[in-house]
């Protein structure tokens, strides 16, 4: 019963500690959005000059973001 008591309290408790890092991890979604926004904005600038090898280049890094 004892050792029962001990598991169910760890599991209670472990549980509620991990949800203090849901601001942090919303925060670095968050700030992989907002770079990869701008190397959209940026890349779609170059293709529109014409410039569409610094277009696909800009495009590759933000989509690199959302791989690691």
């Amino acid at each position: 019963m004892k050792k029962t008591l001990i598991i169910l309290v760890f599991c209670l408790f472990s549980s509620a500690s991990f949800a203090g890092s849901c601001p942090m991890l919303a925060g670095k979604v968050d700030a992989k959005i907002k770079a990869a926004q701008k190397l959209h904005d940026e890349g779609m600038a170059a293709h529109s000059s014409g410039n569409h090898a610094k277009s696909e280049e800009l495009l590759k890094k933000a989509l690199d973001l959302f791989k690691g």
